[in-house]
């Protein structure tokens, strides 16, 4: 399927109040660059790309003109299995990601779930970046990846280190940390009874977590008193 083919299967998806709603959600983004195509779709429709073979043009044309084209894009990775494949296709794509939405949805389970020993190196040079959304990508994966039975102290330390004045890094950041509270609550307590992170993402952590329904009361009641 040709990248123009693509485009007017697109367009024909559009829905124009789901456009507005959306463009509501992503401050910066022009009304002009978005077509308006609803997620479920759009994962759909990359589904279908992808069992057809036909992407690798699409996959070629960077940058793309349209949001729904870039998330189209983030999709079809996402249903890739080889690993070295993905961390390719992600090295060409996530210097043109520009928004927090494109980058929240890129989350290649099928090729890293089984290459998490070399997933975590490469996931400290993402984080060791200076642009803003491949940094955010990086702390996503070790929160998608490693805080459960994969988790380590260290990657506590590696988010703490991230020093940043981007919203859209330092809200990930207190992201990741309210999570880490959920499910690794005594290991990561001490981040925030030491005061490590600046005072935006301390507070922003701990208003995260209170907001959690896998925090206990008692928990939320002690977090209050660190702020």
């Amino acid at each position: 399927m040709t990248s123009k083919e693509i485009r007017k299967k697109l367009q024909a998806m559009q829905d124009l109040e789901y456009k507005a709603f959306h463009c509501k959600l992503m401050p910066g983004i022009e009304e002009d660059t978005v077509i308006g195509v609803r997620t479920p779709m759009l994962r759909n429709f990359a589904k279908e790309i992808y069992k057809s073979g036909e992407y690798e043009e699409f996959l070629n044309t960077l940058p793309h003109k349209y949001y729904d084209e870039m998330n189209l894009h983030g999709f079809i990775i996402c249903e890739m299995k080889d690993y070295e494949k993905v961390i390719d296709r992600l090295e060409e794509f996530l210097p043109y990601v520009n928004n927090w939405a494109t980058c929240d949805l890129l989350r290649p389970q099928k090729a890293f779930k089984n290459n998490l020993v070399k997933l975590e190196k490469k996931i400290k040079e993402w984080m060791a970046s200076k642009e803003t959304y491949i940094i955010r990508f990086g702390m996503e994966m070790l929160m998608t990846f490693y805080l459960d039975e994969n988790f380590k102290e260290e990657y506590l330390e590696w988010v703490a280190g991230v020093k940043s004045e981007e919203y859209y890094v330092n809200m990930m950041r207190a992201w990741y940390f309210a999570t880490a509270l959920a499910k690794q609550y005594e290991k990561t307590l001490p981040i925030l009874e030491k005061h490590i992170l600046d005072d935006w993402t301390h507070k922003k952590s701990i208003q995260k977590a209170r907001e959690s329904y896998r925090i206990t009361k008692q928990q939320k009641e002690y977090l209050q008193s660190l702020k």
